[in-house]
């Protein structure tokens, strides 16, 4: 992990410790708590400049970096969802940065609708908690992590900044479920030969709901 710096709600910095190969954010104790508006603001948009990063899959247990002793897993709502992440009982907790989103309210959870919708152009994504694949045709949650399906869109974000920067964004309307699969292949298709011209592989069929939107609505941010 790496220590990223940002504002502190009473004053001052922050040290926050980021591994963006896993995608995860470790918290010691009030840490999330302590952070200010304009650092969830800065952390979100070094999650995007990070968005194309190589990814690897959390290890399992995850364990405390303060005590080494196993996380425990954890369950917490929102008013846009559920949220995952992992827990020391003594230290911290540890989040990835999908989650972690969630928590911040940048990220809804999907509809059934919504879901039965995707499934039929979209088979499989990739879990917003642990990386691991989806089938939406079967499944409405992760099977290794039980992370619902999340989406990161205009009007979740709008919703968020509008709190976290206390102005008034233009609202946005959800979007169609069906032009939202399209935005989202032709994204990976765009990601996909990228890596083709780097000389590695992607797995095409393989769509990343919450990453991919963030480039969607990279725009609403100042």
């Amino acid at each position: 992990m790496s220590a990223q710096r940002f504002a502190r709600k009473l004053g001052g910095e922050i040290a926050l410790d980021l591994c963006f190969f896993c995608q995860g954010i470790w918290f010691d104790d009030y840490e999330s708590l302590q952070l200010a508006p304009g650092g969830v603001i800065d952390l979100f948009k070094l999650i995007h400049v990070h968005r194309d990063d190589q990814r690897l899959p959390l290890s399992s247990p995850l364990r405390c970096p303060r005590c080494n002793e196993p996380l425990i897993q954890s369950q917490d709502r929102v008013k846009s969802g559920l949220f995952n992440y992992q827990r020391c009982g003594q230290h911290g907790r540890f989040i990835t940065f999908g989650q972690f989103m969630i928590e911040k309210g940048f990220v809804r959870q999907l509809s059934g609708a919504e879901i039965k919708e995707l499934s039929v152009r979209i088979g499989v994504i990739r879990c917003s908690g642990c990386g691991a694949p989806v089938d939406i045709r079967k499944e409405s949650a992760c099977g290794h992590c039980r992370a619902p399906i999340a989406i990161l869109d205009s009007h979740a974000v709008e919703a968020a900044l509008a709190g976290y920067q206390h102005a008034a964004l233009k609202q946005a309307a959800a979007p169609d479920p069906t032009q939202l699969a399209e935005a989202i292949l032709y994204h990976e298709g765009e990601r996909s030969r990228r890596q083709r011209a780097r000389g590695s592989a992607l797995d095409a069929d393989i769509g990343d709901l919450l990453l991919d939107g963030v480039a969607m609505i990279w725009k609403a941010l100042p």
